[in-house]
């Protein structure tokens, strides 16, 4: 979640919320006029030429090769952004042992709470 939150640049932003919309926008278009072709092919395939049908059939199968490979770039691009910001922005929290006999720490003094750790921190 804090990578969608800031995960970058403002053009990587930008650039994911733009695949989203197209994504969102082209998946059902995609299907339905796939759906489209074929449902036209089968009719052309019982009642008129065959060389229609194999028209239709050909274009949906380019219809689908074209998203799927847009797909796959972009989900591809989206995860390397996602890895590499992972490798640069990594947290570390470092820690102090505590003395057994140590009465008071200067947190205590200060009055603050020790630091929550997350199970993606590293403890160094």
């Amino acid at each position: 979640l804090q990578w969608l939150r800031n995960p970058g640049p403002q053009h990587e932003r930008r650039t994911l919320f733009g695949d989203m919309v197209c994504f969102l926008f082209i998946t059902p278009l995609a299907t339905i006029s796939g759906w489209l072709c074929l449902r036209g092919a089968v009719d052309h395939l019982h009642f008129s030429s065959r060389l229609e049908a194999v028209g239709l059939i050909a274009l949906t199968v380019a219809l689908f090769t074209i998203y799927l490979f847009w797909t796959l770039v972009s989900f591809r691009y989206h995860c390397r952004l996602y890895n590499e910001w992972r490798r640069t922005n990594q947290r570390v929290i470092l820690l102090t042992p505590k003395a057994a006999n140590a009465p008071c720490t200067q947190q205590s003094l200060l009055g603050l709470q020790p630091p929550k750790r997350n199970s993606k921190e590293t403890i160094v």
